[in-house]
């Protein structure tokens, strides 16, 4: 296999973008990776284009063929890739493949998504196709075996007390009868559509199923998240005020990143004092939806010489995919990220030590805590001690999502591995400005997708090196 080097990157600024369509972000990226490669679009030799939810606006097929077309790019192969989360960081292990195997000199990797949708049903309900949807019903109804403990209820208790102080409730202007009227009638017409679109793909009886069980303003990915958190705190004694340290840390991340979807600060108490999505992560803890695109171009050793862009190409030492194994759940046996990490520091000839700085997938903060350790920056159940002692913070001795992470710079799902990419390869290359990883000469992506019983259905680690100089 051949070297292979990242020599432009591009990430818009994740947000909410009701009047924009998937072609306009997927053309915004595009320009931005071309001119920071100092390429144009007839150099591309083929492309990766990763999406989850277009299909749910019916643009099932072709969906990298349509979004590229308006900008001229045609007559290439263009590969659709759809892998949940990991989308965009498989569409980027692709385009390594398609250079590391000779095949190709140059080739790019896009991922654009829309998560905000006027029908948030229609939003939430998308998030079931990261399961087995035929069966899920079955798999909801079995987040019941997740359910709060007597334990966990004293527990919640205790946090209500110390934290979540009572606010006077807002009064808010009563709205005209009409209004309210008109509300409903469209509240209830966005069920009907969710439930006849839900009902044609996967069965009316599953739906009738599923309604019984109640809704929600989380997708069920966060209360398997919350019930992972809590097995944590009982087996090794992390906290939630280490979940919320880790919110805190991301969120001042993103104070620095002008592509992140969140530039706030979020003090450890506000993060503690948010409103609680499934305990013990509060809605700080939890990365929001959001619409974005992001992008990298990667060429062979020989183009990057011919190009003369030695000082600012970024090799790939190792791109790894693997999915997910039926296994029990717990902490006994070693978890996907685990796995896939051991290959990576092998083919990267490197160790968990080497790393200057990472880009993991945090979901919630509780993800963060549990990809440390399992990336090997910390031993089995030191995760929350390890981000409440500083050292993930920048400044500390490895600083994990410096780009503010899942958590605040954004999650449009297709985007968000290729968005890890550009924030690793600007590290490398010393640009990151307020943010930057001082000394950053190696750095890991990690980036899981969809949930198969125990963990992640698919998973992706990159490691990145920074350019000889």
């Amino acid at each position: 296999m051949r070297d292979v080097y990242v020599i432009g990157v591009d990430t818009i600024k994740f947000g909410r973008y009701l009047d924009k369509s998937i072609k306009d972000l997927a053309a915004a990226t595009f320009a931005g990776c071309l001119k920071d490669a100092g390429l144009e679009k007839k150099d591309i030799e083929a492309l990766w284009f990763a999406n989850s939810g277009w299909g749910d606006a019916g643009q099932t097929c072709i969906r990298g063929q349509v979004a590229l077309r308006p900008v001229g790019l045609e007559k290439i192969p263009i590969t659709n890739v759809e892998n949940a989360c990991a989308g965009g960081s498989t569409a980027f292990h692709h385009a390594w493949m398609g250079v590391a195997s000779g095949l190709y000199d140059i080739t790019m990797a896009l991922g654009a998504e829309k998560l905000y949708n006027r029908n948030k049903m229609a939003t939430f309900a998308g998030f079931l196709g990261g399961i087995d949807i035929e069966n899920c019903a079955q798999i909801v109804k079995s987040l019941t075996g997740f359910q709060l403990t007597d334990e966990d209820r004293l527990m919640v208790a205790d946090f209500t007390a110390k934290y979540q102080k009572p606010k006077p409730a807002a009064k808010k202007p009563k709205k005209p009868v009409p209004e309210r009227v008109k509300g409903r009638i469209m509240e209830i017409r966005d069920q009907l559509v969710v439930g006849i679109r839900l009902g044609e793909a996967i069965g009316y009886d599953k739906v009738r199923e599923l309604a019984k069980m109640g809704g929600g303003d989380h997708s069920p990915f966060m209360d398997v998240y919350g019930f992972a958190a809590r097995q944590h705190m009982k087996r090794f004694g992390s906290t939630v005020e280490q979940l919320a340290a880790v919110a805190s840390k991301s969120h001042f991340h993103s104070t620095l990143n002008p592509n992140a979807q969140y530039r706030f600060p979020v003090s450890v108490e506000d993060a503690l004092a948010d409103r609680v999505v499934s305990w013990p992560l509060t809605r700080s803890m939890c990365a929001p939806i959001g619409d974005g695109a992001a992008s990298a171009i990667v060429c062979s050793s020989a183009m990057v010489k011919k190009l003369g862009y030695s000082g600012r190409a970024v090799r790939i030492k190792a791109s790894i995919l693997g999915s997910g194994a039926d296994r029990p759940f717990g902490f006994d046996e070693p978890e996907i990220g685990a796995r896939l990490s051991r290959i990576a520091y092998e083919r990267a000839g490197v160790g968990p030590s080497d790393i200057s700085c990472a880009e993991v997938h945090d979901a919630t903060a509780y993800g963060e805590i549990r990809q440390a350790e399992n990336l090997g920056f910390c031993a089995d159940g030191e995760g929350g001690r390890f981000a409440e002692s500083g050292a993930s913070r920048l400044g500390g001795r490895l600083p994990i999502n410096p780009s503010g992470g899942l958590l605040s710079r954004g999650h449009p799902v297709g985007a968000s591995g290729l968005a890890q990419v550009h924030e690793l390869t600007t590290q490398l290359r010393g640009t990151a400005g307020k943010r930057q990883v001082e000394g950053a000469r190696l750095a890991l992506a990690e980036n899981g997708g969809g949930a198969l019983g125990a963990e992640e259905a698919a998973m992706c680690i990159h490691i990145l090196e920074a350019p000889s100089r």
